[in-house]
């Protein structure tokens, strides 16, 4: 399927449109069928919802982002479009669009997240990057995410071969500023990817969204020193939650940039000592995604809500985050009834999506 300029923009439009996040565009594209239509529908969804209506983005400001991806020698890959990273596209909350900027086809290869401490160790450091050597030259793409520390070490062991940086901000801000030119180097020699609009500085909430689509593109992650509640093992977590492996090289007790690692591998994460054993742990995954393209999440039929359902869906909610299939389970409501009043608070603005399927009101 490819996108002609007119409904690229609509779709753009629709997910640069406040309060839109990616499961609820998915949503509203299968309920309304084009995105033309999704976007005359929010005021009315956000009024059922209970909240006003979302500040929609303009063409014009959509067609200026267009022209400065172009000038920047980058381009958009569109959700359910064959372009679009296939495992990826199996998450349900999957970027709607990406805004990438190098070598393609390394999305068609086999990949493997590498992420881990930014004050990593020297030896950790050294260990990443060699590993990180020999799995590119074993045909694997290596993905991260630009950060100081293991990020850069499996950036630059990689380089040669096939290496991915995905970035919290635009495609065209380099953070942290130290790897502006590793930044450079990565887009002419590898592939960037971004989901913000060109220009957006990276804020803290920008990198559990990066996260998710290190984990998302990648057959497994592998955690080189971590702390316990470091990024890298969300990223971890994300892994397990997508059906992916995750991985993680030990280290010693009496080091504190070990615990996460040491902690993921008693949780059930496979022990990794080199690029054999990670290849091994990811093998019988990868010959699925070798042999074909993944399956996009695909939401439920959409169904309208009464005012009675949406009530008994609002008072099951509260500020702390609830799976969505709890709601489904405790409400006794079709599945497709529940999504609707979901999508109608999200729009509305009092919904806030959480990481596994969770919701909580805003």
């Amino acid at each position: 399927m490819s996108i002609g300029r007119d409904e690229g923009i609509a779709r753009l439009r629709l997910i640069r449109t406040s309060g839109i996040g990616p499961v609820t565009y998915i949503q509203l594209l299968r309920r309304f069928g084009d995105p033309e239509a999704a976007l005359a529908a929010l005021p009315d969804l956000a009024r059922r919802g209970g909240g006003k209506a979302p500040a929609i983005a303009s063409k014009e400001v959509v067609e200026a982002e267009i022209v400065t991806v172009k000038r920047l020698g980058a381009r958009y890959l569109f959700r359910d479009t064959s372009v679009y990273p296939a495992l990826l596209a199996e998450i349900d909350n999957a970027p709607p669009a990406l805004i990438v900027k190098g070598d393609v086809v390394l999305l068609e290869r086999p990949a493997v997240a590498m992420v881990g401490a930014r004050n990593a160790s020297g030896i950790a450091i050294r260990f990443a990057r060699q590993l990180a050597h020999d799995l590119v030259v074993e045909g694997w793409t290596v993905v991260s995410g630009l950060a100081r520390g293991i990020d850069t070490a499996a950036h630059v062991g990689s380089i040669d071969g096939g290496t991915v940086g995905v970035i919290a901000g635009g495609i065209d801000v380099a953070y942290p500023p130290e790897n502006a030119a590793l930044q450079d180097d990565i887009a002419g020699r590898g592939l960037l990817i971004a989901e913000q609009p060109p220009g957006t500085e990276p804020r803290a909430r920008h990198f559990p969204y990066r996260n998710r689509i290190i984990a998302g593109l990648s057959l497994g992650t592998l955690v080189v020193e971590a702390a316990p509640k470091s990024g890298s093992l969300i990223t971890a977590r994300l892994a397990g939650e997508f059906g992916r492996e995750v991985m993680a090289v030990p280290g010693s007790p009496l080091d504190p940039r070990s615990q996460g690692c040491n902690l993921l591998i008693r949780e059930g994460a496979t022990l990794i000592q080199s690029a054999a054993d990670a290849i091994e742990a990811m093998g019988s995954i990868g010959g699925g995604v070798r042999a074909g393209r993944g399956a996009s999440y695909i939401p439920p039929e959409p169904m309208e809500a009464g005012d009675a359902e949406r009530r008994v869906v609002i008072d099951l909610m509260g500020p702390v985050a609830l799976p969505v299939d709890e709601i489904i389970r405790q409400s006794g409501l079709p599945s497709p009834i529940v999504q609707t009043v979901l999508l109608e608070l999200e729009i509305g603005g009092r919904l806030e999506r959480h990481a596994g399927g969770r919701v909580s009101l805003a």
